[in-house]
């Protein structure tokens, strides 16, 4: 017997990251314009930023969308010459899993 999907529950799509930089936050759309997922960050030195919080609402997870934020992320603290504290453990987990040189040289204890 099938059941329906609730709308939330629906394919969301591609998945396409966004950086406001102003805001120093990275984001995804869902579900049109009104939900979204995101992975906040602040400047804690000059070159140094603190990744500090993963968030992606309920009817989301388990898609993959937290992995392309923090993919998203530390492609930035690379792309950027920054050093990163990873306070999310999110992050540290996506980290650990994928332990690409370029990331744990910008790793702060």
């Amino acid at each position: 017997m099938s059941h329906p999907v609730p709308e939330s529950m629906e394919q969301i799509g591609p998945i396409r990251v966004e950086h406001d930089r102003n805001r120093r936050q990275f984001s995804v759309r869902l579900n049109g314009c009104h939900d979204r997922a995101v992975l906040l960050y602040e400047y804690v030195g000059k070159k140094i930023v603190d990744l500090q919080h993963t968030e992606v609402p309920d009817a989301f997870r388990g898609r993959g969308i937290a992995k392309h934020l923090a993919k998203a992320a530390m492609d930035f603290v690379v792309e950027e010459d920054l050093k990163a504290h990873l306070t999310c453990w999110y992050i540290q987990k996506y980290v650990k899993e994928n332990p690409l040189p370029q990331y744990l040289v910008r790793l702060q204890p």
